[in-house]
């Protein structure tokens, strides 16, 4: 869906605005942000008028608020020039940096988060390569070298796993996807945007992937960022909506809402209770023999092995010796997958908390794991699943 066929969108003018359009129009996707909202506006339009060099729009793009974010909204655009707000009945961060972006009359489109987690100084480099022609997309990146990145230690991590997933899986050279931090040309919007499916979370990363396919030059801007520690994100939802968005991009096969999909996620959670258990119990006991690699390892291996045959039976209702090791494969692959994305944690943990215990780390591999088990369900789905409907076929 484009902003073109949503008629949800509901755009106001500001009441003193500039007579032609902007170089720029930075977008402030925002969902009850009524308490941040106009101090944050009043900063960054502060900045632009004092200290940016080109002429520049700010967009609130309200995202489906339940607060007085809308009505918060239409008061800074009647009490300050150059703010236009626009209103998006839809939930979805994607929707309403879609929605604004289509809209915009400006030459570069832009966006970043209320809570201004970048620093503004920023906002130069972040557009000049797009400006200049360097560049048709600019993204922030908190993980480039020379970036100065203030976050827990948990959100760095499943930020560091998760980039190197879409490395592994989609061959992808950019190195945060999700930094809300980037700005783009508006024609090379309008080209990219309908070919972008996700509106919601995953819009960023399958944009920026879009983009490299279609051979567009992304520049990657290091930034400094301090996490919003309030923030209210479903990490857990997130990482699956995530792992179901580069499923579709690597496949091109997956479907948003395949059939029997809730039992088998049922059932699948109740085995991968069962597995995190046993890993975590294995890990214990060997941890006290072995290094913390090693321990991870074993663990990992045994419960692999015992998950896709639980999940081969009790999750996907496949029985017999029929593809046996090709679905024992693709658990190894999985295996492979988390065996990666765990060791990476230990690595990290040993280099910044050099002094964890034990339960401390196993509370970050049981949490890294959390995306591993999202990559064993596509994986097995996609091989099981299809050897099920075969046999169903043959009867």
């Amino acid at each position: 869906m484009n902003a073109a066929h949503d008629t949800t969108v509901l755009a106001l003018p500001a009441l003193d605005v500039m007579t032609v359009a902007p170089v720029i129009d930075f977008v402030i996707p925002v969902f009850n942000e009524e308490l941040d909202l106009a101090r944050n506006v009043r900063r960054l339009h502060a900045y632009l008028v004092h200290e940016f060099p080109f002429s520049a729009r700010i967009t609130i793009a309200d995202n489906a608020s339940t607060d007085g974010t809308w009505f918060i909204a239409r008061q800074l655009a009647r009490d300050i020039p150059n703010v236009r707000p626009l209103h998006i009945n839809e939930k979805g961060r994607g929707r309403a940096l879609a929605s604004a972006w289509l809209t915009s009359d400006a030459r570069v489109v832009a966006y970043m988060d209320v809570d201004l987690s970048t620093d503004l100084t920023a906002l130069l480099p972040l557009v000049a390569p797009v400006i200049s022609g360097h560049s048709d997309v600019c993204i922030g990146s908190r993980l480039a070298r020379g970036a100065r990145v203030v976050r827990g230690v948990k959100r760095e991590l499943i930020s560091r796993c998760y980039n190197l997933l879409l490395r592994v899986s989609l061959g992808v050279t950019f190195r945060d996807a999700q930094c809300g931090f980037k700005s783009m040309r508006a024609d090379v919007a309008h080209r990219l945007l309908p070919q972008v499916k996700n509106r919601n979370w995953f819009f960023d990363t399958e944009l920026l992937v879009v983009a490299e396919r279609a051979g567009l030059r992304i520049h990657e801007l290091p930034v400094a960022w301090a996490d919003d520690p309030s923030s209210s994100v479903d990490i857990v939802a997130t990482a699956m909506e995530d792992l179901r968005g580069i499923w579709r991009l690597a496949t091109g096969r997956f479907r948003e809402t395949p059939p029997r999909l809730a039992g088998q996620l049922a059932r699948f959670a109740a085995v991968g209770i069962a597995s995190t258990l046993a890993y975590a119990g294995l890990f214990w006991l060997l941890r006290g023999a072995l290094t913390a690699t090693s321990s991870n390892s074993i663990a990992l291996v045994v419960t692999a092995v015992a998950n896709t045959a639980a999940n081969r039976r009790l999750t996907f209702g496949v029985r017999g010796p029929d593809r046996l090791l090709q679905h024992h494969a693709g658990g190894l692959v999985a295996f492979a997958i988390a065996l990666g994305l765990t060791n990476a944690a230990i690595v990290l943990l040993s280099t910044f908390a050099p002094a964890a215990s034990p339960r401390i780390e196993i509370g970050v591999l049981t949490a890294v794991n959390a995306i591993a088990t999202g990559a064993r369900f596509l994986i097995l789905r996609a091989l099981l699943f299809h050897s099920r409907r075969r046999a169903e076929r043959a009867l």
